[in-house]
């Protein structure tokens, strides 16, 4: 695939008519019929304030219509989008801003305040469609900036262990690429009708989630966020769902969620974090349905995926999407840190090119930091981490992140940050802690004190008071023992 993406999305919603974009249930509803001309005004609002192809755009705003057209704007103009989790701190932010330096940033109106000086432009953007970026937006239509396939369209943010930011730099050919093979390969149909609840500041509800529907001309329910009753009422009359393992355990503890409910869907797809094996079982006794799990990353888009046709086996992610290859490093049978290649793959990393060599081979495959097993036939299961990473409620957290700050707390001696099993979120986040001689710490001393400087998916839902941290023979810290240790903490 050539050139801007937004072409392609273009030419698919030309073929659309009236069909619904985005059903909101309200009067923020998107035809497709509307939807070049809707992109068209936002772009003509980031021209004006500045924005050339090849800048960077910043956005940290809620989920709304107006958001998505404010992607599609970027893509529109050219620009490199960049969206930010919502829940960030202004402290948080400025660490992005800082790296990426884009040209504008977009915030909450709540935030204007706050966000500016941290960009050469800033625009507002507010859950309810309203601020300064959608009074800009004019009656132009500014042509599609020209762009080669190999440009980037958007850079993601994924930390390090090391609890530096890397941006994952995301080219137009290989969101296309990517979109492409799912479309193929989930029998994707201008008659589909998806259920989003998704974050649409992530690989899964951005990418995955728009584009898809975009490319087929089919419709979205676009909710704000996860709620089980709006989703519950979203589900009827649709034929598919994408989410994370956490959406289906409390669809599950729904009593409305019924095996008539899913009589009509098609598909529910589940990713972002491991799917436990018996959310696998309840879901299928319950609907009749067996959940699609697929493996993704920010750095590949979406990488393997359980067959549409054929069995789904609980606990395994499928086989490698077309053209995508996957193998064991080492060259051993496995289990070991999964390595891919193929057209999904990111660029490298914002301004960190030692940091893009060191996380792919000599050869030319990127290492994935997941340790897999490789079936015979190409199955691939996840079976653990190579990297120190916690995935929550489907959110990646970086433990050292966490730990640099509670160890600046007054009375912490060291810290050890966690994921422990948590049967709604999948993994929870805690924090064991040891304190300074004479010092009189509590749980509730060392959340309040680092509450103010972290995302809230971020806080430890535990802090544990201990005497010492276990180490091994060099002196480092033993965090399989301490999962281990506290693995039943949330059983309960």
């Amino acid at each position: 695939m050539a050139g801007n993406l937004y072409h392609a999305l273009l030419r698919a919603a030309a073929g659309a008519g009236d069909r619904l974009f985005l059903d909101t249930g309200d009067a923020r509803s998107i035809a497709y019929s509307e939807l070049d001309r809707r992109v068209a005004a936002v772009a003509s609002a980031l021209l004006a304030a500045g924005i050339k192809p090849g800048d960077r755009v910043a956005a940290q705003v809620e989920k709304s219509p107006e958001a998505v057209l404010l992607y599609l704007a970027s893509l529109r103009t050219g620009a490199i989008f960049l969206p930010l989790n919502s829940a960030y701190t202004t402290a948080e932010i400025k660490g992005f801003v800082d790296d990426s330096e884009p040209a504008l940033l977009v915030c909450d109106p709540k935030d204007e305040a706050a966000c500016q000086g941290l960009a050469p432009a800033l625009l507002t953007l507010g859950a309810d469609g309203g601020g300064s970026l959608m009074a800009a937006a004019t009656s132009d239509a500014p042509a599609v900036a020209d762009r080669d396939a190999e440009d980037l369209a958007a850079i993601l943010y994924t930390s390090g262990t090391t609890g530096r930011s890397k941006g994952a730099m995301i080219s137009h050919r290989a969101l296309g690429e990517n979109a492409r093979a799912l479309v193929d390969l989930w029998r994707w149909t201008t008659d589909d009708i998806l259920a989003h609840a998704l974050p649409i500041n992530h690989v899964h509800g951005l990418f995955v989630g728009l584009h898809l529907p975009l490319l087929t001309g089919s419709t979205i329910r676009f909710l704000p966020r996860f709620d089980a009753d709006a989703v519950i009422a979203a589900l009827d009359g649709a034929t598919a769902m994408m989410g994370v393992p956490t959406f289906y355990t409390r669809l599950l503890d729904s009593p409305g969620f019924t095996r008539e409910l899913a009589g009509n869907m098609r598909i529910f797809i589940s990713g972002s974090a491991p799917l436990l094996p018996q959310t696998f079982a309840a879901f299928a006794e319950r609907t009749g349905h067996a959940i699609l799990e697929r493996y993704g990353m920010t750095e590949a888009g979406m990488i393997a995926s359980n067959p549409y046709d054929g069995e789904r086996l609980a606990g395994t992610v499928g086989y490698p999407l077309p053209e995508t290859e996957a193998r064991i490093g080492g060259g051993g049978a496995g289990p070991g840190v999964l390595e891919i290649r193929g057209p999904g793959l990111f660029s490298g990393y914002w301004r960190m090119p030692e940091k893009t060599a060191e996380e792919h081979t000599a050869d030319g495959w990127f290492i994935t930091g997941d340790v897999a097993t490789i079936a015979e036939d190409g199955r691939i299961s996840i079976v653990g981490r190579a990297k120190d990473l916690i995935i929550a409620g489907g959110y990646n957290i970086y433990p050292r992140e966490i730990e640099l700050l509670i160890d600046a707390v007054p009375g912490v001696a060291e810290s050890a940050v966690i994921g422990v099993p948590h049967p709604d979120l999948g993994e929870a986040v805690v924090a064991v802690v040891t304190t300074q001689p004479g010092a009189a710490l509590s749980e509730e001393s060392v959340r309040d004190a680092i509450a103010p400087s972290l995302a809230r998916f971020k806080q430890p839902r535990r802090v544990l008071i201990v005497p010492s941290l276990p180490r091994n023979a060099m002196g480092k810290v033993e965090k399989a023992r301490l999962r281990a240790e506290h693995a039943a903490l949330f059983r309960d």
